[in-house]
């Protein structure tokens, strides 16, 4: 049967356009006139076209965002640089209702998330405006009574943002508002599998009247438009999140021109539940921290340690709350999982899948609609008999799979986090909250929540 779709699928069909690049004020083609195609991860149909930049294109954006970085834009003052940025916040939150769609039509994730998720993003233009305001202040120094030695933050120069297909929207404007904030020029380089929100941000920021060069955004591959922005000697600034050895490529690439580096890279975060945890909201935790987001997220607990002697009753509950997860249309209010962002991804998820069966695992998953065969689902999985050799441990799967081993001693599950190669997040639940703390420091990570999932300031360093 054929997907089933929405009212609200059919309309964003109708009004979706091509996508041009947004170099120095103006949308337009690449100089190739290259495009590539944006396919539906639910009906893995094409969506539209979009200009695919190159070398030539990111070489134009860079001398416009120069230029602004020297003239106007580098001139303002300090009011009136944070005056835009709020501006830029003001016309986000009038476009929530349309944005939070098109999240979701490019990228399967669930429109109830799309939702929060854009709210959020208007939420960090406000917050880095005023940090900057009241916060980004130097330090003085006072030298043996006659000099003082004193400190100034200035912007670097031209940020190269390189940004994810997970979240998409969000995560650009967690990037782009603080470059902006603290005086930046900015490229951005948006993943080419969900190009539509990076466009609709490039509609409202060109709206909001930035001078021309300010934000300058360049869809197309990584390996051109992303290696010719990492590359280029003119960009002082690449921040990058996405997986951990295009990370590494993109430090190794850019060092000749000795650039700042900003790297949010993979995780295989451990959530570890002790014995004498609240079962219930561990439980609430675990769920909504693998299979939110379709299990696209960096910080997913894709790694469940569970004391021995609570293991059978939470795995239990947790095989039941897999069953009653509602996977369908990501446009429908009540749809919880929807399908993962492109064909290739699928793939590389089920093969995973195969590969745990292989390598000695239960596999266990819930129920996917039979209308949705055309999208990229995959249902929620719970993966038994796991052991940390495996690799489906040890990699990071980036889907809605959650792989469950148990343990005994404090000591031993410390040694068992710790024994993959990534460290960006973990989870610890407890009523002993010494051992929270204790257990916390232990595992290496950039992040560890106790007793909490995922709750965070943006104040707060995020990263591992």
């Amino acid at each position: 049967m054929a997907n089933q779709v929405s009212d609200k699928q059919v309309q964003l069909e109708e009004q979706v356009k091509d996508i041009k690049l947004y170099i120095d004020g103006s949308f337009g083609d690449a100089k190739s006139n290259e495009t590539f195609e944006n396919i539906s991860p639910f009906t893995n149909e094409p969506i539209n076209r979009v200009a695919s930049g190159d070398t030539e294109d990111i070489d134009q954006a860079v001398k416009a965002a120069r230029k602004a970085f020297k003239g106007e834009w580098g001139n303002l003052k300090v009011k009136e640089r944070l005056a835009y940025i709020n501006k830029i916040a003001d016309l986000i939150d009038e476009h929530i209702d349309e944005i939070a769609p098109l999240e979701s039509y490019d990228t399967g994730l669930p429109i109830s998330q799309t939702k929060k998720m854009v709210a959020r993003s208007a939420h960090n233009f406000r917050f880095y405006a005023e940090m900057v305001s009241s916060r980004l202040v130097g330090d003085v120094y006072q030298v043996d009574d006659e000099f003082l030695n004193y400190t100034i933050h200035k912007p670097v120069g031209i940020a190269g943002l390189i940004t994810p297909w997970n979240a998409p929207f969000m995560l650009e404007t967690w990037k782009i508002a603080p470059a902006l904030a603290t005086g930046n020029t900015v490229i951005l380089k948006p993943a080419e599998w969900s190009p539509l929100t990076a466009n609709r941000l490039a509609e409202i920021i060109d709206k909001a009247g930035l001078p021309d060069g300010v934000f300058n955004v360049v869809h197309g591959y990584g390996e051109k438009a992303g290696a010719a922005l990492v590359a280029h000697p003119d960009v002082e600034l690449i921040s990058f999140t996405g997986e951990t050895t295009t990370g590494s490529e993109i430090m190794k690439n850019g060092a000749d021109s000795l650039k700042r580096f900003s790297m949010e890279l993979g995780g295989k975060s451990p959530i570890i539940v002790f014995d004498d945890a609240d079962l219930d909201r561990a439980l609430d935790a675990a769920t909504w921290g693998i299979f939110s987001f379709n299990g696209e997220r960096c910080t997913a607990n894709s790694r469940l340690y569970l004391h021995e002697s609570v293991a059978d009753t939470f795995v239990e509950r947790l095989k039941e709350r897999v069953q009653n997860i509602i996977v369908g249309d990501p446009m429908r209010e009540q749809t919880q999982v929807g399908p993962l962002i492109h064909k290739k991804h699928y793939d590389n998820v089920k093969g995973y899948l195969e590969l745990a069966k292989e390598e000695g695992c239960e596999v266990i998953s819930g129920d996917i609609p039979e209308d949705m065969s055309r999208g990229n689902f995959i249902a929620p999985t719970i993966l038994l008999n796991a052991h940390n050799n495996m690799r489906v441990i040890q990699e990071e799967i980036f889907g809605p799979v959650i792989a469950v081993m148990t343990f005994k001693e404090e000591e031993e599950v410390i040694e068992l986090a710790n024994d993959v190669r990534y460290g960006l997040a973990g989870y610890v639940w407890t009523k002993d909250i010494q051992r929270g703390h204790r257990v916390a420091q232990a595992v290496d990570s950039g992040m560890l929540w106790v007793n909490s999932q995922n709750v965070r300031d943006l104040r707060t360093p995020f990263g591992g």
